[in-house]
């Protein structure tokens, strides 16, 4: 991963797997424009690198994030040229050939509550809450009803929206927006452990698999179809599904090339 003068964000790497930190814990680290802007450097960093095949989104101290910064709104993006809005970060998402795993150890709120809702995977503590409170600031969480509409029932989501009522992570995972709820000592074992399954996968198959899954979800079924017939015949011919086949029938590990 490339260096970057990040103010907002912490960026660690662990073998195949990058871990990227919203780092403002004492204000439960607020969405600012600076924090949105240095995450799609990062995301764009971490889908370059050969070397990452894993991401990890998660909040440091107590929180996952608290929702956008609402103080922050008109504030200067920081140190790094811009490269989009919050609704470019949604989108950016939509768009990763890389899996991403949202680590939630706490409070999410707001805007943030779309972000969980673009991970391919949200794994959260017991303890955690979830909510969408704009309702009751006069406000309404508007481009993140696009995300939430995809893995949420659409009466359980208008509850969140109209009520603003904070839920629990059982309620959550319960309306489709996490994948797991584990105990909250145990949070930090299962991440590292799902982020490890997904390292041992082969990249090329991770990469092309979720950018077919990407493109085919604008599709109608007739037009999705013979799109993915064309993607399983271009990754058979891909240098890691002959190693694949041939580490199954010999009855070893695949050494994957990446290629």
């Amino acid at each position: 991963m490339e260096e970057r003068d990040f103010q907002s964000l912490r960026v660690e790497q662990d073998g195949h797997i990058v871990t990227l930190t919203f780092n403002k814990p004492e204000k439960k680290n607020p969405l600012s424009q600076e924090l949105v802007n240095e995450l799609l450097w990062a995301l764009d960093d971490a889908e370059a690198d050969d070397e990452v095949r894993v991401i990890v989104l998660t909040g440091a101290g107590n929180a996952f994030s608290a929702g956008a910064d609402l103080k922050g709104m008109t504030a200067e993006r920081g140190k790094l040229e811009k490269k989009g809005e919050f609704d470019d970060l949604l989108l950016r998402f939509d768009a990763m050939k890389k899996p991403v795993v949202a680590r939630i150890p706490g409070y999410v709120m707001g805007g943030a509550m779309g972000i969980v809702a673009c991970c391919h995977f949200a794994i959260a503590c017991e303890s955690a809450l979830l909510g969408t409170p704009e309702i009751k600031r006069g406000l309404f969480p508007m481009m993140i009803m696009a995300v939430l509409q995809r893995v949420v029932h659409a009466r359980e989501l208008l509850k969140l929206m109209l009520l603003g009522d904070k839920i629990s992570a059982a309620k959550a995972k319960e309306i489709g927006l996490l994948s797991e709820v584990v105990p909250d000592d145990q949070l930090d074992a299962r991440v590292a452990e799902l982020a490890g399954q997904l390292a041992r996968q082969s990249p090329t198959a991770m990469r092309m698999g979720l950018n077919a899954y990407n493109e085919q979800r604008k599709m109608s079924v007739e037009d999705a179809l013979p799109y993915l017939r064309e993607q399983l015949y271009a990754v058979l011919a891909s240098e890691d599904a002959k190693e694949g086949l041939a580490a199954f029938f010999q009855k070893r590990e695949p050494q994957w090339s990446g290629r």
